[in-house]
């Protein structure tokens, strides 16, 4: 990654006024990103309330979560691909439609079939808009890119950390139905962005739909497997499920190697560094999905908090996490950068398993703060971090791409932390399962350390 310009003589201000314009760049690409993740915390917090309101089931009401992670993971690598061939304004004025439609039906559903598919629409649209805050981010001038990256991840660490807050307090205050279209926040940053984005041409190469479809059922049959004990698929459904992923994944494998435009890009597959990074931001990921089912239940139940105690006390963590992100902006993204990546996971880990290890840790609300906090602030660094890295390695018509196909896999990731968090927390408590997931950022911390070194493929800038 291109170094910082040093300073000019004194009294030019040329610096710090382009300084001034990246960080606020960042903060626009933030504000277009962040509200996105409030469609799993703050949603999650109202699922008791859409359940009374629509007279559903628990296992039923799941879906409008299920649902939203895997649309929003899918949208997320679509619209980077149409951002890299059609340019990152249409992908963004597309998929602000998109989110617009989904947000009204969601207003207006009357049962949780007609909500569950309002939700699919709105996350779909809430992933072109985080695809194309990273496609801006990612296609950022070398010498800006350290501070946009800085003061994008301090945004999205604070909206990180605020989301049950949010989900509480606009759940209580207001309605059920406005908290599920929060990640609808985003539109309001468009006009800020379109500017921006209309200097980002596209390649103009065209789309894949074969490999597009085909990705889509390898992501949807393997997320909908994971979770399918916590939703309580019946066995045929899962046997279905699980031989739609095996000729779907067989499908695409044929596509990647064979076709030239091929969705996901061989050029991407094929590179270590590209590879390493997935693993390491699905890590990431899978532990912060699994602290954010676990930790809110037993501070709830074991504790007596309400939610929006844990939402205020989880403040304090959007501070640090944006500390965190300001420093990973501002450091090499292949070794400093890397290795606060890797300190953060590692912390994380071991805050999940204090509980289990440490005796008398059990009893106290601090690690499970921390936990949380932690997790928090490791996607924040994660973004830094990894988006810097794929910006000096991935050539520019194929970066909104890259950054997409990752997201898509941290949210496949999510999806096993959480689910395996439900699973060892049915036969065991949610205490063990915190135990069992600190595997995710454990595993995230050792991969972090070999992201600096080189992957598989020539290295593009």
């Amino acid at each position: 990654m291109a170094a910082t310009p040093t300073a000019p003589p004194t009294g030019t201000g040329s610096v710090p006024a382009a300084g001034g314009r990246a960080r606020t760049a960042g903060l626009r690409y933030g504000l277009l990103f962040g509200p996105a993740v409030f469609g799993i915390s703050s949603a999650g917090v109202a699922l008791p309330d859409v359940a009374a309101g629509l007279g559903s089931g628990a296992s039923a009401t799941a879906w409008v979560l299920t649902v939203h992670a895997l649309a929003l993971g899918i949208g997320t690598a679509l619209f980077g691909r149409l951002a890299d061939a059609h340019g990152i304004r249409t992908a963004l004025l597309v998929g602000s439609a998109v989110l617009a439609a989904g947000a009204v039906v969601c207003l207006l559903a009357p049962g949780l079939p007609a909500l569950v598919a309002g939700r699919g629409v709105l996350a779909a649209g809430s992933g072109a808009l985080t695809a194309c805050a990273l496609a801006l981010t990612a296609t950022a001038a070398p010498a800006e890119r350290p501070r946009i990256l800085a003061a994008f991840g301090a945004t999205l660490a604070v909206f990180t950390a605020a989301g049950t807050l949010a989900g509480g307090a606009v759940t209580a205050w207001l309605s059920w139905r406005v908290t599920l279209v929060l990640p609808a926040f985003s539109l309001l940053a468009v006009p800020l962005c379109l500017r921006a984005a209309t200097r980002r041409n596209g390649s103009g190469r065209p789309l894949d739909a074969l490999g597009a479809a085909l990705l889509t059922l390898v992501a949807g049959g393997l997320l909908l497997l994971i979770q399918a004990p916590a939703l309580g698929l019946p066995a045929t459904a899962v046997a279905a499920l699980a031989t739609v992923l095996l000729l779907s994944a067989a499908g695409l494998a044929l596509r990647v190697r064979t076709a030239e435009t091929s969705f996901v890009p061989r050029a991407l597959v094929t590179d270590g560094g590209f590879l390493r990074a997935a693993a390491t931001g699905t890590g990431v990921y899978g532990g912060l999905f699994a602290t954010m089912y676990a930790v809110p239940q037993i501070l709830v139940r074991e504790h007596g908090w309400s939610v929006l105690e844990i939402g205020a006390w989880l403040l304090p963590g959007a501070i640090a996490g944006s500390l965190c992100s300001r420093l990973a902006g501002r450091l090499p993204a292949a070794t400093g950068g890397s290795r606060l990546l890797a300190a953060t996971a590692l912390a994380c880990a071991l805050a999940l398993a204090a509980p289990a290890l440490v005796p008398g840790a059990a009893g106290h609300a601090l690690p499970l703060l921390l936990a949380a906090s932690l997790g928090f602030a490791g996607t924040a660094v994660t973004q830094v971090v990894i988006t810097a890295l794929l910006s000096a390695r991935v050539e520019p018509a194929l970066r909104g791409g890259a950054m997409g196909l990752l997201n898509l896999g941290y949210f496949v990731g999510g999806g096993a932390g959480s689910a395996t968090a439900g699973a060892v927390a049915a036969s065991g408590s949610l205490t063990a399962a915190l135990s069992a997931v600190a595997l995710f950022p454990l595993t995230a911390a050792v991969t972090a350390l070999t992201l600096g070194r080189p992957g598989g493929a020539r290295r593009r800038t």
